[in-house]
């Protein structure tokens, strides 16, 4: 496993250069980052060509993208064009996103798993048919009217949660924004899983299982779901990747000012340093949040050997 590991560590340095240029030509070589950084309104051609050299905007765009490149290889992403550096405001945002993402996947993984496997056993009866028109239903609302309701209900009709969520707020301030970003999510996690439990009940090692005598509860936990978690893994994984990457809805709803609130910003502000900088390091958390979930193919199923 650790050759494989190896090979696919250096498979992803050709997938990042290849992700962060395309960004940084979309970004840098279709606008121009002066006029957005003095809002378009007009600017003494003298100040502009000054600004254009010190950003290095004067050269070829393959120039500007290698000299980006080599600050990236030091651990330097630039600077924003109000002086701070793209990687102070990852330090400063990341912090927010990672524990709502771990609130988040946590009720992802707990709730959905639970809940398919469960509705998977009991095929027909009253839970299965209500957990899923309850997915159909958490798959059909769109995620900005999840948020906008229960931050009604919840925090201002009832006074359960605080409405918004600042920087550096207590892990249990962060439940209801948890909820609201793990509802679709955890509904297609919720019907995978009953899927998947469901067409592994009948196949061939549980039924052995079964017919040595095994209790039920072994059965379920060591021979159906193991191999039935498998396709789970690789949607948990997208949907990891997604949560790192700050979902921009959420954040903005609750204020939480994280990765995707400090992007959207960025965005419109048309703050290209940080858009690339962001983008480049979403990019690569990504990949190894899918290099790991390759991995744990043989923790789920001994059968997988990596060569």
């Amino acid at each position: 496993m650790g050759r494989y590991a190896a090979r696919r560590l250096l498979q992803l340095i050709p997938v990042l250069v290849g992700t962060s240029l395309l960004v940084f030509t979309m970004v840098y070589g279709l606008g121009d980052p002066v006029k957005a950084l003095f809002a378009n309104h007009p600017v003494d051609p003298a100040v502009a060509r000054q600004l254009r050299h010190s950003l290095w905007l004067d050269r070829p765009l393959w120039v500007q993208y290698g000299h980006y490149l080599l600050g990236v290889a030091h651990g330097d992403l630039g600077a924003s064009f109000d002086g701070q550096p793209v990687t102070t405001l990852l330090w400063t945002a990341f912090p927010n996103t990672l524990k709502l993402t771990a609130v988040a996947f946590t009720i992802e993984c707990t709730v959905g798993i639970g809940l398919g496997v469960l509705t998977a056993l009991r095929r027909g009866g009253f839970l299965d048919t209500a957990v899923l028109g309850a997915t159909v239903l958490l798959l059909s609302v769109p995620v900005f009217v999840t948020g906008s309701v229960l931050q009604y209900l919840v925090g201002v009709r009832w006074g359960i949660a605080p409405v918004t969520v600042g920087a550096g707020a207590p892990w249990m301030d962060l439940i209801l924004p948890g909820v609201v970003l793990a509802t679709a999510p955890l509904a297609t996690v919720a019907r995978l899983t009953r899927a998947t439990v469901a067409e592994n009940a009948r196949a061939g090692h549980v039924r052995t299982a079964v017919a040595k005598g095994l209790p039920r509860r072994r059965v379920i936990t060591h021979h159906l779901l193991r191999t039935s978690l498998i396709p789970v893994v690789t949607l948990l994984g997208t949907d990891l990747g997604a949560l790192l990457g700050g979902v921009l809805v959420t954040e903005r709803i609750f204020n939480i000012q994280g990765v995707g609130y400090t992007l959207y910003q960025g965005v419109r502000e048309q703050n290209t340093p940080t858009v690339v900088g962001f983008v480049t390091v979403l990019v690569l958390g990504y990949l190894l949040v899918n290099l790991l979930v390759d991995l744990l193919y043989a923790l789920l199923d001994p059968r997988i050997r990596y060569a």
